[in-house]
């Protein structure tokens, strides 16, 4: 098929939607589709392989830029990026942006809408039942369980296969094939040699990274890394560890997609630590509905997982291949690495059974599922 990707994502960017984005634009690659992407903005001037070696990927797809005026909240973007799809003939129109689904939906074109939270602002609501009720509207996309229970009571409609299809973020397992073990992981990082908590993500408020900075102070003879977060975020977070007399977090900063499994490797153990409220780059709270993209990474690591017990986690996180712990009890989560500190065999098994259940959410399979009965 001939798939026309829309989105409102910046590219190239760190943030979590960008990399999904390019992501599930591979995977459709992959699966032998033709696809595009539009996206807002000027074309940047980067070269392919940074994008290849920024995002992950390996496949190259034309990207094309359309410029859209701020002050109109991209709805100029969304109308030309479906108008120039359509000259494209393009077999189906894959959009994230709401307006640009509710559009293509209303002009009867196939349109896959993916969601990742309530339909948002004045028009929202307006919009989504635009979508529904335009005969355009082929599948839908919620990233959780929670966000299509939401989406059917709050609309009273009946939201179920095959018209809805959950879609939670997915991950790359070849790049996780044949990881060095922790230490040497931890050799070939120039990282000193002792027992290693990570933490890979941004930096945003709800990410528990005050919890994180606790559980260094009380465990002076591990290592804790933390990988990523914009420049400001890391340089704030940089002062506040040296002015607290702890020494054993190091702080990386931004690590491309290319090399995270490595560094994820070199610890015996990933922390998750999400607070009942979670930030993200645009504000607000995902806390309910969201599907984070570490979870899925982790998974792939085949490292024992400490997880916040987050009622929408438990969609793909259990007592088998995590251990979940309340949000924000300190006292909790260190007993947590203490006891997986002192249990290789307990964070053996934990690893094997992540490993194991992260092969159902690889990026191909995600996209194989999404485009189910559709071509």
């Amino acid at each position: 098929m001939r798939i026309a990707c829309i989105a409102t994502s910046e590219v190239p960017s760190r943030k979590a939607n960008s990399i999904r984005v390019m992501k599930v634009c591979q995977a459709f690659i992959g699966l032998g589709h033709t696809i595009q992407l539009w996206l807002p903005g000027r074309t940047p001037d980067v070269s392919w392989q940074f994008l290849a070696e920024h995002y992950g990927i390996r496949d190259r797809f034309p990207i094309r830029w359309i410029r859209a005026a701020r002050r109109l909240r991209r709805y100029d973007f969304c109308l030309r990026a479906v108008l120039a799809a359509r000259l494209w003939r393009a077999d189906l129109y894959y959009i994230w942006p709401l307006q640009a689904a509710a559009l293509a939906s209303r002009r009867g074109l196939p349109t896959v809408f993916e969601i990742h939270d309530q339909p948002q602002g004045r028009f929202g609501p307006w919009l989504f039942g635009q979508y529904l009720r335009g005969s355009g509207a082929r599948r839908l996309l919620p990233i959780t369980e929670a966000l299509r229970a939401w989406l059917e009571r709050v609309y009273k409609i009946s939201l179920e296969p095959p018209f809805v299809v959950i879609a939670p973020t997915g991950v790359d397992l070849e790049r996780y094939a044949d990881l060095p073990t922790p230490e040497e992981a931890r050799r070939e990082l120039g990282m000193q040699e002792s027992f290693t908590v990570g933490y890979t993500g941004h930096l945003y408020p709800g990410r528990g990274i005050d919890l994180m900075l606790e559980l260094a102070r009380r465990n002076p003879t591990m290592q804790f890394i933390w990988a990523g977060g914009e420049p400001a975020a890391v340089d704030r977070w940089r002062r506040r560890i040296a002015g607290s007399g702890v020494d054993n977090v190091q702080v990386l900063g931004f690590v491309s997609n290319e090399r995270l499994p490595l560094v994820q490797a070199a610890c015996e153990v990933l922390l998750m630590p999400y607070e009942r409220r979670i930030s993200v780059s645009g504000g607000g709270d995902t806390a309910r509905f969201a599907s984070p993209m570490k979870v899925f990474e982790y998974l792939a690591a085949t490292r024992a997982i400490i997880s916040s017990d987050l009622p929408v986690l438990r969609e793909v996180l259990n007592d088998k291949n995590a251990v979940l712990v309340p949000p924000e009890d300190v006292d909790a989560w260190n007993d947590a690495i203490r006891s997986l500190a002192s249990d290789p065999d307990r964070r053996q098994h934990l690893a094997s059974q992540a490993r194991s259940d992260a092969t159902r959410y690889t990026w191909i399979e995600r996209a194989r599922r999404s485009l189910q009965d559709m071509e």
